[in-house]
């Protein structure tokens, strides 16, 4: 390892996502020493290369702790024999991946694992929109849809970790799409991921679809959906809510907000005085500086 001067307040992290990795050396958001790309391939490709760049980092810098946030589902129960290893997946050949145990082997620091979202939740909570919470969801709506839940401080645990967007849904009305879950027919993933926009779409490109298109009317209905649950089981404070559904899509936060007030019919007074679910105020940066805030956790290095 290097001269070992820096380590003490450096971390690693690794974001393993559905088309690309992020590795980031990092103290914080302010404090970012290195970042690097990597395409999500064959985890015989993939989990390699992720393994090159925490050598290079490890023998000049060195780092106090490394974080894993990887897409799901993933195996967290430290008890068990596949504890961190990718569960079912539609991700050709990653099902049964080892993503932690190489790392164990190779570097002595504490490691912090969970999930993509999770992590990313955990960042907004130092970092972010959810500053000062103990109570709050990160949600990411893209190619699918994936909520970190931290409840009382932490995330959520029982099984597994939680797969909200895979919670069933009322469909809108005459909503008769296919879902593009190959597991549920109406789940929030198969019916307002990005994947589903693009099979709402039929072809349209999405940059000649007007913010008033009738398209957008089950994306709102399923998430404001989402949001009910949430709001009526876990009750977070605040509602974090981006992706690429949403990106460049203004209209769509102020649309599920009122949907979600009507719902309730006032039987429940949630936060926000009409802006419960708002913008991660971290971005892009949310799944990278997860990996970081497990890796701070697992250490258990101050705010």
């Amino acid at each position: 390892m290097g001269d070992g001067s820096d380590s003490p307040h450096l971390f690693a992290g690794v974001e393993l996502g559905g088309t690309k990795c992020v590795c980031i050396l990092a103290a914080g958001p302010d404090d970012i020493r290195d970042r690097q790309v990597i395409p999500t391939t064959a985890p015989w490709e993939t989990l390699p290369a992720i393994k090159a760049v925490l050598d290079g980092w490890w023998g000049t810098h060195g780092f106090a702790g490394l974080g894993i946030a990887s897409f799901g589902p993933i195996k967290l129960n430290p008890r068990a024999a596949d504890y961190g290893q990718v569960g079912a997946t539609n991700k050709p050949d990653w099902e049964g991946a080892d993503l932690l145990g190489p790392l164990k082997a190779a570097f002595p620091v504490p490691i912090g694992f969970d999930t993509d979202v999770n992590g990313a939740a955990l960042a907004e909570i130092r970092w972010g929109s959810g500053r000062g919470l103990d109570d709050f969801a990160y949600v990411t709506v893209g190619t699918g849809v994936g909520v970190g839940l931290i409840v009382h401080g932490k995330p959520t645990r029982g099984f597994s970790h939680s797969e909200i967007g895979h919670i069933l849904v009322p469909r809108l009305a005459n909503d008769d799409m296919v879902s593009v879950c190959r597991f549920h027919d109406d789940c929030v993933e198969g019916l307002a991921s990005g994947t589903a926009l693009n099979a709402r779409l039929g072809g349209r490109a999405l940059a000649d679809v007007a913010s008033d298109d009738p398209v957008w009317e089950p994306i709102v209905h399923t998430l404001a959906s989402m949001v009910h649950s949430l709001a009526c089981t876990t009750g977070p404070i605040r509602v974090a809510m981006g992706g690429g559904v949403l990106a460049g899509q203004p209209q769509l936060l102020p649309r599920i907000n009122a949907e979600v007030e009507a719902s309730l019919s006032g039987y429940m007074q949630i936060p926000g005085d009409g802006a419960y679910v708002t913008a991660p105020e971290l971005g892009t940066m949310a799944g990278p500086l997860g990996a970081i805030a497990l890796a701070i956790d697992a250490v258990g290095a101050p705010a």
